[in-house]
């Protein structure tokens, strides 16, 4: 059985308060990831892809920035290094590998022997390959615009930094399901990744279609002067928090503008830089946001807000509360969001994305 998140209803109908802002309402899908076992038949984030078997695996060839952080590790270490870390308990044993589990540790120890053995070119020197981040089924998620046939989007990365901005390089395939034959069964991994963050935790997804608000920077500076207006919101009852009476601004950015979390469509966080647009490298139009990596579903207590309806009760919990917060485990930026954008034009000209 598939199962559910439910968005908490907000705490006002915003264009009740405001119809000015009727407009700007978009579609989006919040994916709600959580640490699952997904198959290449499931739509997921870090899951295994519906990857041909004839088909060559993306491998990343750009330069990659020499970051000596001290930390790099294999993705088989890192996810080995959240399983202790998941079993830890304050009050229990320290936590063990099964035999399974410890099987896997030793071959990749003896992976990382037989390359200091053969002396290779260094992991950033030679192409990377790359790790799935998410794969989405037109059958789970409505709002993707695929081109022709195809009904399935796999995004990957390189989890290496790249210039500009330090992040991660992002390489994205529609397909067609149908047309895809036997499937790779064991697809290569990088040698090591940059940061844990690099490393996405295979995770199942509970697709919850919202309707989504600009972030107020997207807004027009006439549009950002009414919602500092407090005597419009005191209009909608007590359900405002007066607290928010000096800056009302800060009630419709954090409770009820751009859904955290991982999601499709909507619109974008901003808050590293001012808006800056997008614009397709083919046919000038400007790009719409296709998908957001979050590094957090929900951080600070403000946000919980906008936490499921379903797991309430962990978020408040102090050692369920990653699951909730955090269950892919990426972190990208310094905590950010990773924006993908696509041509509205056409989605198989060529994709861009931006950390925010």
């Amino acid at each position: 059985m598939r199962f559910v998140r439910t968005t908490p209803p907000r705490p006002v109908e915003v264009t009740a308060v405001f119809p000015e802002l009727a407009p700007l309402a978009r579609p989006a899908i919040r994916l709600h990831p959580r640490p699952g076992v997904p198959s290449v038949g499931d739509s997921s984030v870090g899951g295994p892809l519906l990857w041909p078997a004839g088909e060559p695996w993306p491998h990343c060839e750009d330069a990659h920035l020499h970051v000596d952080t001290g930390s790099r590790q294999s993705p088989t270490e890192v996810r080995l290094r959240r399983i202790l870390s998941s079993r830890w308990h304050p009050d229990g044993p320290a936590p063990t590998l099964t035999p399974a589990e410890e099987a896997l540790k030793e071959r990749n120890a003896a992976r990382f022997t037989e390359r200091l053995e053969a002396s290779p070119p260094g992991p950033a020197e030679c192409p990377v390959p790359m790790l799935p981040v998410a794969q989405l089924y037109l059958r789970d998620i409505a709002l993707l615009r695929p081109p022709g046939q195809a009904d399935l989007l796999q995004i990957l990365w390189c989890p290496y930094e790249h210039e500009p901005y330090c992040k991660p390089a992002t390489a994205l395939f529609w397909r067609s399901a149908e047309e895809v034959g036997d499937v790779l069964a064991t697809p290569p991994e990088p040698y090591e990744a940059d940061y844990p963050g690099y490393v996405p935790e295979p995770c199942v997804l509970a697709p919850e279609a919202i309707t989504d608000y600009p972030n107020s920077l997207d807004l027009s500076p006439e549009l950002r002067l009414l919602l500092d207006d407090w005597s419009r919101w005191q209009a909608a009852g007590p359900a405002v928090d007066s607290s928010y009476a000096e800056y009302p601004n800060e009630f419709y950015s954090t409770h009820l503008a751009d859904a955290p979390g991982w999601k499709v469509g909507g619109w974008p966080p901003w808050g590293r830089t001012d808006p800056i647009p997008r614009y397709c490298a083919v046919c000038e139009a400007q790009m719409i946001p296709l998908l957001t990596i979050a590094s957090f579903e929900a951080n600070g207590d403000e946000s919980l807000t906008w936490v499921p309806q379903e797991d309430q009760a962990a978020a408040s919990s102090r050692y369920a509360h990653r699951g909730v917060s955090q269950p892919t485990c990426v972190e990208v930026g310094s905590t950010d969001n990773m924006q993908i954008y696509a041509c509205p034009t056409s989605p198989e000209h060529s994709h861009t994305d931006l950390i925010q």
